[in-house]
C-alpha cells in the first residue's frame, strides 16, 4: 500500500513544509494536489490567462495568475513564479516535470528566496543536465556507457577521426539536447560531414548550444529507465525498472513496468548502476536513470541520460511498488531520511500507462485542439486496477500554447497480459469528443502482435505508424448520430418532429454523414419516441454515387435507443439486435462526434446532393488545429498554382503550412497575428474556367 506521512514514526524535519506551490499544469500539477490534499498540506497554483479556468486551477487551495498565455512570460518566467511563491508564503516548489523542472536557475533563485525546492540541488542539476558533463561523471563511478566521444568544444573534424574507430552506424546527439531534437543515425561514413552541420543548426536553434558528441548505435534499442529516489543523508534506492520503447520521434506513449525483458539479476545490476549514477552528482530526491539496452543483448545496457525529476511515466512504478512518489519528494526535502531500504522495495504484478495526446495520428500526428464537448473517464473503483491522472474537464478549450498532452490512462493486472487487457478496456472507455485524441491509436498498437509479445525496440512505433490508418465507422456509430439528431428535435410540435405523425403513414427519417470522404445514408423507422427511449428499424447504407444517391448493399438491424444524461456526460444505451451497448455523442455544429466501444468517429452532416454535385468548397483551406498565423505567403487575389503555400500556422511549438488544393485566385481571410480554430476558413481559392 501507498505510504503516508501519518503512518510513519513523526520524525525532527530540518524544513517543515505546510504550503507547496506547483510550477506546472496540466495533469501534473493535479496529480500533485492529490497527494498534498492526502498529507493535509496547502497547495498553491500558478496559472496563464490560457489556463485560467483549468482543473488544476479549480482543484488547487489558492490560485495565482502569473502571467500571458505564451509560456516565456508565465509558467517559463522565473521572477513571476518565484515572485508568487513568496506572494502566498509558499514553503516549497515542486516543479512537476517540463517548464522549469530541470532549471539550475530556477532552484538557485528558489533557495536565495528562503523556499524549498521539491527537487535535487542546482549542481546535480546542471551537471546531468549536460550530456557530455553526466557521461564523464557516471564514468568515474564505474557506470557503463555507449562507447562514443564526448568532450567539450568536439569539432567535426574530431567526430569525424573518431567515427571509425566507435564503429558506424554512429549516434549524433547534442550535449543539451532532449525530446529527439539534433539527434541523427549515420550509416555511411560519407554522409557523416553532412549530418554534423545539420545537427550543430538543429542544436543551436532549439538549445542555443551547438555542442556535439558521438556514440555508437546500439543495435535494436530498448529504452529502460530506472526511478531511484536519493536523500540528504547518503541514502539512495532504486525501484525497479521502467520499459519506455514504444516512442515515435523520440517522444514516449505507451510505458510499462516492469520491462518483459530483464531478468532477476540483470534488473538487481542496472539498478545498482542507477543507485551509482545518482551518487555521483549527489543527487537527492526522485530522479530517473535512462538506459539503452540491445534487444538481442539485454545483458548489456549503458547510460544515456539521467532526467532530475520526476517523469511523466511515474505512475506505473507507484502502481508496481505502491510508494506514492511525490510523497516521498516531500519528505526528502523535508530532510528526512529514507524510510525505505532496498529491500522494502518489491514489485508486484504489472502497469502499463497510455499518454491521451491531443493530436491526430491519421493525419501526421498533427497538434488538435478544440472544446471538450463530453468527457467520460474509465472507472477508477478501488482494486479495479485503473488509475486516470487527468487535466480534462468538460466544456475545456483545447488550445495550442503547450503540450498536447491530456491526460495519462494507467491499468495494473496481476500479470503483463492481463494489464494489457485492463488497459485496452479503460481505453475504450475514455471518450473526449471535441478533440481529435490519439486514444485509438493507442489501442492499436496495444493489439498488435509484436506488442502482445513484448517484443519491442524503439523504432516498432514508427514501423507501425505506417501502415496506421483511421477504418470506417461502424454502422451503429451512424445509427446512434442519426437517432441523437432525431432525438434532438422539439418533439412538441409535430409539424416539427421527425417521428411525428403524417398523413399516409409511417416515413422513415433519413440522414446523411460523411465519414473520410465516403457519403453514408442512414434510415430510422421509428415504431415509438418518447423522452427515455426510441424504438425501431435502421439501415445504413455507404453510397457508391453521392452525388445520384447509388448505394451498396446495406446493414439493417432493430435498434433501441435510450439516452442517460448524468453528471455533464452524453451517454446512451443503443441496442442492436438485443446487444447492448454504451455509447457516447456530441453535436459540434454539423458535426456529430460518436464514440463507442469501437472507437471515436467523427460524421459530418451532408449537404445536399446538388450542393455536393456543385463543389462550391474545393478550393477552401481551413486550419487543422488551433493556432496562430505566423506568415501568409500569397497575397490576396493572387493567382497561385495547386499546391503553393498560402497560410502558415503555428501550434504548439511546430509551424503548419497550409497550400492551395487547386490552382486559381485565392481570396485570404487572415493576417499575420491572428488566432485561429480548428477548422477555421482562411483562404478559399477560385478555380478558373
Amino acid at each position: 500500500m501507498t505510504e503516508t506521512l501519518a503512518s510513519q514514526t513523526v520524525t525532527q524535519v530540518a524544513r517543515p513544509i505546510r504550503s507547496v506551490l506547483i510550477a506546472n499544469r496540466g495533469e501534473i500539477a493535479c496529480r500533485v494536489i492529490d497527494t498534498l490534499r492526502r498529507l493535509g498540506i496547502r497547495s498553491i497554483a500558478v496559472y496563464s490567462d490560457a489556463d485560467s479556468t483549468a482543473r488544476h486551477v479549480r482543484e488547487a487551495d489558492v490560485a495565482v495568475r502569473i502571467g500571458p498565455a505564451a509560456a516565456t512570460q508565465s509558467y517559463l518566467d522565473i521572477d513571476a513564479v518565484v515572485r508568487a511563491a513568496v506572494q502566498t508564503g509558499a514553503d516549497a516548489v515542486h516543479p512537476g516535470y517540463g517548464f522549469l523542472s530541470e532549471n539550475q536557475k530556477f532552484a538557485s533563485a528558489l533557495a536565495d528566496a528562503d523556499i524549498v525546492f521539491i527537487g535535487p540541488p542546482a549542481q546535480a542539476i546542471a551537471t546531468m543536465g549536460d550530456k557530455i558533463t553526466a557521461r564523464a561523471a557516471v564514468t568515474e563511478r564505474d557506470v557503463p556507457v555507449v562507447p562514443g566521444l564526448s568532450r567539450p568544444g568536439l569539432t567535426d573534424d574530431d567526430l569525424i577521426a573518431a567515427a571509425p574507430e566507435i564503429g558506424f552506424p554512429v549516434l549524433i546527439k547534442p550535449s543539451a539536447g532532449g525530446g529527439g531534437k539534433g539527434m541523427h543515425r549515420v550509416e555511411d561514413p560519407d554522409d557523416l560531414a553532412d549530418a554534423l552541420a545539420r545537427a550543430r543548426r538543429e542544436a543551436s536553434s532549439a538549445f542555443g548550444d551547438d555542442a556535439l558528441f558521438l556514440e555508437h548505435f546500439v543495435d535494436t534499442p530498448r529504452h529502460i529507465e530506472v526511478q531511484i529516489l536519493a536523500d540528504d543523508h547518503g541514502n539512495v534506492v532504486h525501484l525497479g525498472e521502467r520499459e519506455c520503447s514504444l516512442q515515435r520521434r523520440h517522444q514516449k506513449v505507451i510505458e510499462e513496468a516492469p520491462s518483459a525483458l530483464l531478468d532477476a539479476a540483470t534488473r538487481a545490476r542496472i539498478g545498482t548502476a542507477a543507485c551509482d549514477a545518482a551518487r555521483s552528482v549527489g543527487y537527492t530526491g526522485a530522479g530517473t536513470v535512462e538506459f539503452i539496452v540491445s534487444a538481442h543483448r539485454p545483458d548489456e545496457f549503458f547510460f544515456m541520460e539521467m532526467n532530475t525529476r520526476l517523469q511523466v511515466e511515474h505512475p506505473v512504478t507507484e502502481m508496481v511498488t505502491g510508494v506514492d512518489l511525490v510523497e516521498q519528494q516531500i519528505r526528502v526535502a523535508r530532510g528526512e531520511r529514507l524510510s525505505l531500504t532496498q529491500d522494502d522495495i518489491v514489485l508486484t504484478g504489472h502497469a502499463i500507462e497510455a499518454r491521451v495526446y491531443a493530436e491526430d495520428p491519421a493525419n501526421g500526428f498533427l497538434p488538435t485542439g478544440g472544446r471538450i464537448e463530453v468527457l467520460v473517464h474509465p472507472d477508477v473503483t478501488a482494486g479495479n486496477g485503473i488509475r486516470v491522472d487527468s487535466a480534462m474537464l468538460p466544456g475545456l478549450v483545447v488550445g495550442s500554447d503547450y503540450d498536447p498532452m491530456l491526460a495519462k490512462v494507467i491499468a495494473h493486472g496481476s500479470d503483463r497480459a492481463e494489464a494489457l487487457e485492463r488497459l485496452d478496456q479503460a481505453l475504450a472507455h475514455t471518450r473526449v469528443l471535441g478533440v481529435v485524441t490519439n486514444i485509438d491509436f493507442c489501442r492499436h498498437v496495444l493489439a498488435q502482435p509484436a506488442v502482445v509479445a513484448a517484443d519491442l525496440d524503439t523504432a516498432l512505433l514508427d514501423r507501425l505508424v505506417v501502415d496506421y490508418a483511421v477504418g470506417p465507422p461502424v454502422p451503429e456509430s451512424l445509427v446512434l448520430a442519426a437517432l441523437d439528431r432525431v432525438g434532438t428535435r422539439d418533439r412538441g410540435d409535430v409539424w416539427q418532429s421527425a417521428v411525428g405523425w403524417r398523413v399516409g403513414g409511417r416515413v422513415p427519417v433519413v440522414s446523411r454523414f460523411v465519414s473520410n470522404g465516403t457519403h453514408y445514408t442512414v434510415g430510422i423507422d421509428v415504431e415509438h419516441a418518447d423522452e427515455h427511449t426510441i424504438t425501431g428499424r435502421a439501415r445504413v447504407e455507404r453510397e457508391v454515387d453521392p452525388t445520384h444517391g447509388d448505394r451498396a448493399p446495406g446493414w439493417s438491424a432493430d435498434i433501441a435507443y435510450r439516452p442517460v444524461r448524468q453528471s455533464g456526460d452524453r451517454t446512451a444505451r443503443l441496442i442492436v439486435d438485443g446487444v447492448s451497448q454504451s455509447w457516447s455523442s456530441a453535436r459540434v455544429g454539423d458535426n456529430w462526434w460518436v464514440a463507442g466501444p469501437h472507437g471515436t468517429w467523427q460524421l459530418e452532416l451532408a449537404r445536399p446532393r446538388l450542393d455536393e454535385a456543385a463543389d462550391e468548397n474545393a478550393g477552401e483551406i481551413v486550419a487543422p488545429m488551433p493556432g496562430t498565423v505566423v506568415a501568409v505567403p500569397a497575397a490576396d487575389g493572387q493567382q497561385i498554382a495547386a499546391g503553393s503555400p498560402v497560410v502558415v500556422v503555428e501550434a504548439m511549438k511546430m509551424e503548419h503550412s497550409l497550400s492551395a488544393p487547386l490552382a486559381g485566385v485565392v481570396s485570404v481571410a487572415v493576417r499575420v497575428g491572428d488566432r485561429v480554430s480548428a477548422g477555421q476558413a482562411l483562404a478559399h481559392v477560385q478555380e478558373e474556367n
